[in-house]
């Protein structure tokens, strides 16, 4: 069961993303076109390791198939690029448009989410079929198109890949759940290895003041990092390192998980409906606590930065620890110039902001709106990136977000502390 290929591999070239700005003048086709074929080749070699079998199982409502995310990614490219802007393109297979459409309501009904793992057909070939056929007419527009036309692709093009990219983080962390409910432990690639932590200790202090936060500049964002704006922050200190397993620990002997006092009044029911006593995919055992991975169940680290934790569970050991989580506002401000250690490349990192609209925010036109603003509603910001996320993906304004119970994806935390 171990993995043929593994994370490291890529015959790819290596600067092929980010692609150019999109108001790069003169538009370099052939850049975008590696771009394209970069992204393309990514997904395709993190589901390389996986049998038909392994793509076809959906372990829980949150996660997808391997084979639905290859799928619904090229969907993407088809409903809003290749209809809209290929002139005589011809749909590959209307039926597909109902089976791979994700949540985007606008561009008519779908498959509902729960019930992806029952899509047995098309086939994992069949798919890749349908990737070839997109991927080749994708090429055929960007060759093609006049140097006016490309004003209206790229942008498109552009969210394309970055939402691929996402897909691809999904497609570990929604198969390293399926593999958690396996008694075998299979291993996706035997010799997957969590980063080492940098562990440094110390705080960044942030000043009273007005901070500039958002996106700014000429690369690319999603909607829901604008408009970039004014943020007060207050005196506050931000741990420079990742709360460790080994923070962890301390905090399950000191009975972390069994005292209601730390724990919000949702986060408690969350915590005894789901029976959690430690964080996701740790199991009990001789000689200690193990945890399932990529390269499958290994003692945990206790330098490594505890990981598959909820929003709750966040909450409570900031409660615990006396401390706090800092807002996204103060992350953002001290991440930059790399002064946190580890902000990018091992965990999510849970934020106490809400997710919500900045001020003045307005989504994208059309059934694109649809990807970020809907979902502004009782969820919260993670900050970082983790060691899923395809390179080139992580920036310092990203938001990502996801449901305070949530913790199959590679979710820690870092701590803060108000000095007001």
């Amino acid at each position: 069961m171990a993995a043929t290929a593994t994370l490291r591999e890529t015959d790819a070239p290596a600067q092929a993303f980010p692609p150019p700005p999109v108001s790069a003048r003169p538009v370099d086709r052939d850049a975008w076109i590696a771009a394209f074929r970069f992204v393309r080749a990514e997904t395709e070699r993190r589901a390389a390791p996986l049998s038909p079998e392994d793509q076809q199982v959906q372990s829980m409502a949150d996660a997808s198939p391997t084979k639905w995310h290859r799928a619904h990614t090229t969907w993407f490219f088809e409903q809003f690029l290749l209809r809209e802007h290929l002139p005589g393109y011809r749909i590959h297979d209307e039926r597909l448009h109902y089976l791979f459409n994700s949540y985007y309501v606008a561009a008519g009904p779908r498959q509902p989410r729960v019930m992806r793992g029952l899509i047995t057909r098309p086939t994992t070939e069949e798919i890749a079929g349908y990737r070839a056929h997109i991927d080749r007419a994708v090429e055929t527009l960007l060759a093609q198109a006049a140097p006016g036309a490309l004003e209206a692709i790229l942008p498109i093009l552009e969210i394309g890949l970055f939402h691929e990219q996402q897909h691809q983080e999904l497609l570990l962390t929604d198969i390293l759940h399926a593999f958690a409910q396996n008694p075998l432990h299979p291993v996706y690639d035997a010799e997957w290895r969590f980063p080492k932590a940098a562990n440094r200790s110390g705080t960044i202090d942030l000043a009273h003041g007005i901070h500039q936060v958002g996106h700014a500049g000429d690369g690319f964002s999603f909607d829901n990092e604008h408009p970039r704006h004014d943020s007060l922050v207050l005196p506050v200190s931000i741990d420079r390192a990742l709360v460790t397993t080994g923070d962890w620990l301390r905090f399950m002997e000191d009975g972390g998980y069994s005292r209601p006092d730390l724990w919000l009044s949702d986060g408690w029911l969350a915590a005894q409906a789901e029976g959690w006593e430690a964080p996701g995919y740790w199991q009990p055992g001789e000689p200690g606590w193990t945890c399932m991975t990529l390269g499958g169940r290994r003692p945990i680290d206790p330098a490594q930065p505890v990981t598959h934790v909820s929003y709750y569970e966040a909450d409570a050991y900031a409660r615990w620890a006396g401390r706090d989580l800092p807002t996204e506002f103060e992350w953002e401000v001290a991440a930059r110039d790399g002064r946190l250690d580890d902000a990018f490349g091992l965990v999510w990192q849970w934020t106490r902001s809400a997710y919500t609209a900045y001020p003045g925010y307005r989504p994208l036109p059309g059934a694109l709106g649809e990807y970020n603003g809907k979902f502004m509603s009782n969820q919260f910001v993670l900050r970082g990136s983790s060691v899923a996320t395809p390179e080139g993906h992580a920036r310092l304004p990203y938001r990502n977000f996801f449901y305070p119970h949530q913790r199959w994806q590679f979710t820690g935390l870092r701590l803060a502390q108000s000095r007001a």
